[in-house]
């Protein structure tokens, strides 16, 4: 059914758990695996300028969850693409980066970790996954954190 699945971590708990669904189904579906992980420096660091240093210790800390994130999935038997880090800045969503890269890549589903908040703490950190759900160009699993 999928032969293409996209996984997008962070390095958090609950994109580890998302991985390993992906991985999981990777290998029930006899898939490729693609591996990703965006930056969004605003959200990070906040508007305006950003050091290099900055971005580069942002990049490095990004390229350490992808690797991690490969290094499973070759444990688990699956060779997976890894996407380099992309940088998001101002007026462009990180699940508007996770979408494009979906959709330049093919992907039949798209795998994402879901913190699962709600009310105030929802509003005032927001939701890649609640944006991801409006803008994926494929199906998509969210996998809940504990």
């Amino acid at each position: 059914m999928y032969q293409r699945i996209m996984v997008a971590v962070d390095g958090s708990e609950t994109s580890k758990r998302g991985l390993q669904e992906a991985i999981q189904l990777a290998i029930d579906q006899k898939a490729k695996l693609a591996i990703i992980h965006v930056i969004d420096l605003v959200i990070v660091y906040g508007a305006g300028q950003f050091p290099g240093a900055y971005v580069e210790g942002t990049r490095e800390l990004a390229r350490e969850a992808v690797e991690q994130a490969r290094q499973t999935a070759l444990a688990a038997g699956i060779d997976p693409e890894v996407q380099s880090p992309e940088i998001v800045t101002s007026g462009y969503h990180v699940a508007d980066t996770i979408a494009e890269l979906a959709k330049n890549w093919k992907a039949d589903v798209l795998v994402a970790g879901t913190h699962g908040r709600r009310g105030v703490s929802r509003l005032l950190i927001g939701s890649v996954a609640e944006r991801i759900v409006r803008v994926a160009p494929c199906p998509l699993l969210l996998v809940r954190g504990d």
